[in-house]
């Protein structure tokens, strides 16, 4: 925008078309002053603000309705009631198992709800509006009807309004639009909310907020605690489909032949069938699983590591590239300029350099190095401006000097302002090999807009004046960061708009593998496939445009690749948005942390191991989790149908299958989800579940099935003997296949292995538990069988899983 600073308190010597150290501005429009207190207070009042919540997880209400109102839980409190009614209390025990699963869901979802909303709060982007003929910046929610907003590079347009004032604005609408060339706005054009600012910079007028805003709900939608698109919770869904599918038939039958079994004891007959029914039901998976991620949630803010979407913290750890942005992530976004090469004598460079600082009213990373280096000049007067943009790499402005002389100056990437095979070059990359970043400082012979509306009219229209050197901090913890991304497998690439040769030193400085050829963007094949290979091939890319970001994201992706994008600046947004999983620094602009998945907002780019952990743990405990509920469903169906077949009573009542279930499954799933987990995040989540799942439950129910009917046939109508020796063959099974799961064994998983095959101990040998579960083994000849049964199993599904896992390991 072209703008004088004529207020009270300012030098009308000062430059002024911009920041620098110069006071604050008034927007030249007729609304300079924007609203009063008085008038953004009667708007709240009449409700005219923009009141749409800032939804990073769900209310509390929600998180209670969620985890209480289940379709298991539904099931089961059926179940409940029945045997309330036919009594006794200890069958009724499996009701204050899920009762219990459902308190600690919701506690740990509220508490992972009010870490995200207090992490949320600090990351939200704050609008910058005219109030009282004051610039300030408020909450997105604070914004009113007729509210004057700033618009600066990398800025996200928080509500829908007309522009009053706009300086070679140009806006990226590609999340509401899909078309990803962003849009030059002129005053009197619309602006949406949702989009955001590429380039220049502008003012404009809210007209809808709130609800009634374009993209409101879009916003509110991105922001939700929520586990769609899961790789993880789609398994899951799965799995409850085929168990759904399975449990059906086979608790019809159950129910029938319980019945006709038992016609001359009805009770009993309710309280077999219940205990047939009960374990069916994988009751504590989604708990679990829920549980998991909302523990990763609390972890991962602890550590200043906002997820705006649950599935990123699963996502991040299935990535096997992840792309870097070299400044804000591999060098700290502050720099300092270290060198100025003149060029011309007559030139004065401080002076240029100090007046194009202060005419930026919102700098980069390198311009707030040469302010602070170069304090504004007096007596130099700012005419026009072209701000910076990713696509043209260079920025500029016109200036009246201080002898009256008019002048125009741009400042940039010498590869990009001069011809190829221009001395200066050589000069740039001399530096550039050592890491350093140079700018061109030029005078032009023709007016910005002319070079604005044709770009590669640039180098034949400037004078080399002076190269900036300026000093790029690498961030100690990089190199770690990227060690560690080697020793798991995951390929990193680095994609800058800098200078190749610059990236690549930096890159080699940090000794990624592949720094040493680095590459430069703009002799990259535009053919999808030819891309697709350089980008393979190669590690270190400089010159790399936005879109340019966006299609080799999207080459990876079409190679298999899971990716991952880290940027920091508006011209990352494109790549962050169609990567696998976008992350995106605290300090970053807002367009940037509105895309992203992952927001670390201490802009510590050695979080993301952390995150990569959490989502190892997640998914490799969840699938632990999963093979015991599964196993659990799977040997109760088939105990059922052999049940039916055989038409005989069913072995259990509820309390045997809730003590298994909690000795042999609740329990020990509790610790292994939450414990920690390095394991590689592999896929086919159901197949690896399933391959474990249905070879130990059909084992487990043939075990019980031979302990049991080989009871029948030594004892005469002892149906209490007969259910002791199927719960020891079944609970031996069950925690043999718990001692597989577990490993590696570490010394807390060997004791809660063995503490719960203590805990069954000791219901055997205490003769008032014995009363309470209805269990005491007769004679030794039963017993052993089942014990013996129970090994035979046991050895079986060591075989079978050996074998598993050496074919999954050649695959």
């Amino acid at each position: 925008m072209k703008k004088r600073l004529d207020e009270p308190g300012g030098s009308a010597e000062t430059l002024a078309c911009g920041g620098g150290e110069a006071p604050p501005e008034v927007p030249p429009s007729p609304k300079a002053l924007g609203l009063t207190t008085a008038e953004v207070a009667e708007r709240v009042a009449s409700g005219r603000v923009n009141d749409v919540p800032l939804r990073s997880s769900r209310s509390t209400g929600e998180i209670v309705r969620a985890n209480l109102f289940t379709r298991i839980n539904a099931i089961i409190g059926v179940l409940f009631v029945i045997i309330v009614v036919v009594g006794p209390v200890q069958d009724a025990l499996f009701g204050g198992v899920i009762l219990a699963n459902t308190l600690i869901g919701i506690f740990q979802e509220v508490r992972a709800k009010r870490t995200l909303d207090q992490l949320a709060i600090v990351g939200e982007s704050r609008p910058r509006v005219w109030r009282d003929g004051q610039r300030s910046t408020v909450s997105a929610s604070d914004i009113v009807i007729d509210d004057l907003i700033d618009l600066g590079q990398g800025d996200k347009i928080a509500v829908d309004g007309t522009l009053i004032d706009a300086d070679n604005l140009e806006v990226d609408e590609s999340m509401l639009t899909g078309e990803a060339d962003p849009v030059h706005k002129h005053a009197g054009d619309a602006v949406m909310s949702g989009s955001f600012v590429v380039a220049g910079a502008g003012v404009f007028t809210a007209t809808r907020v709130g609800r009634e805003a374009y993209a409101a709900q879009l916003a509110e939608e991105a922001r939700r605690f929520t586990l769609v698109n899961s790789e993880l919770r789609n398994g899951i869904d799965r799995i409850l489909k085929f168990v759904t599918y399975a449990i059906v038939p086979a608790g019809i039958a159950l129910i029938i032949t319980q019945l006709l079994v038992n016609d001359d004891d009805l009770p009993e007959a309710v309280r077999r069938m219940v205990g047939g029914l009960v374990p069916m039901v994988p009751e504590g998976l989604v708990l679990l699983t829920s549980l998991a991620f909302a523990v990763g949630v609390v972890r991962l803010g602890r550590k200043q590591c906002l997820v705006q979407e649950l599935p990123a913290i699963e996502g991040l750890a299935r990535v096997d590239t992840v792309c870097l942005d070299k400044t804000g992530t591999l060098t700290e976004a502050s720099m300092d300029v270290d060198e100025v090469l003149p060029l011309a004598p007559d030139v004065p460079v401080d002076d240029v350099l100090g007046a194009l600082g202060a005419a930026d009213e919102r700098p980069n990373a390198s311009l707030q190095a040469i302010i602070e280096r170069f304090p504004a000049p007096q007596g130099w007067r700012c005419r026009d401006t072209a701000p910076f943009s990713s696509a043209r790499r260079w920025s500029g402005a016109a200036f009246t000097e201080p002898s009256g002389r008019e002048s125009a100056w741009l400042l940039g990437a010498p590869d990009t302002m001069l011809t190829a095979g221009h001395s200066m070059l050589t000069a740039a990359d001399s530096y550039g090999a050592r890491g350093m970043r140079v700018l061109l400082l030029a005078r032009s012979s023709r007016p910005l807009d002319e070079l604005l509306a044709d770009p590669s009219a640039v180098p034949s229209a400037v004078e080399p004046c002076a190269l900036v050197v300026i000093k790029q901090r690498i961030r100690p913890e990089a190199s770690a960061t990227l060690r560690y991304f080697a020793d798991q497998g995951v390929a990193a690439k680095v994609i800058s708009g800098d200078n190749a040769v610059s990236v690549g030193a930096v890159a080699a400085g940090l000794q990624l593998p592949g720094a040493e050829r680095p590459v430069d963007a703009r002799s990259l094949p535009e053919d999808a496939e030819a891309l697709a290979d350089a980008v393979e091939q190669n590690s270190v890319f400089g010159r790399v445009g936005p879109q340019q970001k966006r299609d080799m994201v999207g080459a990876l992706q079409s190679r298999g690749h899971s990716v991952a994008m880290t940027g920091d600046g508006v011209n990352d947004v494109l790549a962050l948005k169609d990567a696998d999983i976008g992350v995106g620094m605290g300090s970053g602009s807002p367009a940037t942390r509105a895309v992203a998945q992952i927001v670390l907002l201490d802009n510590n780019f050695a979080s993301l191991p952390s995150v990569v952990a959490e989502g190892r743990r997640v998914i490799g405990n969840i699938e632990r989790v999963a093979n015991l509920f599964l196993t659990k469903t799977i040997y109760s169906v088939l105990m059922a149908l052999v049940i039916v077949i055989a038409q005989a009573p069913y072995p259990f009542l509820p309390r045997h299958v809730t003590l298994i279930g909690s000795l042999t499954i609740g329990v020990p799933a509790f610790f292994l989800a939450l414990a920690p987990n390095k394991e590689r995040a592999r896929p086919d989540f159901v197949g690896r579940v399933l391959r474990f799942a249905v070879p130990a439950g059909a084992l487990a129910a043939a075990a019980t099935s031979v302990a049991y009917f080989f009871a029948r046939s030594v004892y005469d109508d002892n149906l209490d003997a007969e259910t002791s020796a199927a719960t020891l063959a079944l609970f031996l099974t069950a925690l043999w296949a718990l001692a597989i799961i577990a490993r590696p064994y570490t010394w807390w998983r060997v004791l809660l292995v063995a503490v719960m095959g203590l805990a069954f101990a000791v219901v055997l040998i205490v003769p008032s538990l014995q009363d309470f579960f209805q269990l005491k083994l007769v004679g030794v000849e039963v017993p052993w069988t089942a014990a013996a049964c129970a090994v035979v199993a046991g050895l079986i599904l060591e075989i079978v899983w050996a074998r598993s896992r050496r074919r999954l390991s050649d695959g």
